[in-house]
């Protein structure tokens, strides 16, 4: 995710204030999974606030990716809390899936106790 990243402190902030702060906190939260799940498999988009690419493999570079996700802010928060499985978000409206290796971002969320 390019551009001015947030810091621990603010991300941390962020998400105790979501009524607030939501674009921060996904912004923050997309800004982890990049960090930890690197790569270009799958792009991760989170409209309106960001999209990263992640997982390791493939890689692209030009056009519209093999390989798109795209959650609502509040799926994906819940997603980032272990509040839904990565099932659970595949049904819910304005949450969109693209591409054979999709499925591998599931294991960028924690699992739902």
């Amino acid at each position: 995710m390019a551009g001015k990243q947030i810091s621990q402190s603010d991300g941390q902030a962020a998400m105790a204030d979501l009524a607030e702060k939501m674009p921060t906190a996904v912004r923050y939260l997309l800004q982890q999974i990049e960090k930890n799940h690197r790569g270009g498999t799958v792009e991760l988009r989170v409209p309106p606030f960001g999209a990263v690419q992640c997982i390791e493999g493939m890689n692209h570079r030009r056009g519209t990716p093999p390989n798109v996700v795209e959650l609502t802010p509040e799926v994906f928060i819940a997603l980032c809390f272990a509040d839904m499985t990565f099932d659970e978000a595949r049904t819910k409206p304005g949450c969109y899936f693209s591409g054979e290796k999709t499925g591998e971002l599931a294991r960028v969320f924690p699992s739902k106790s």
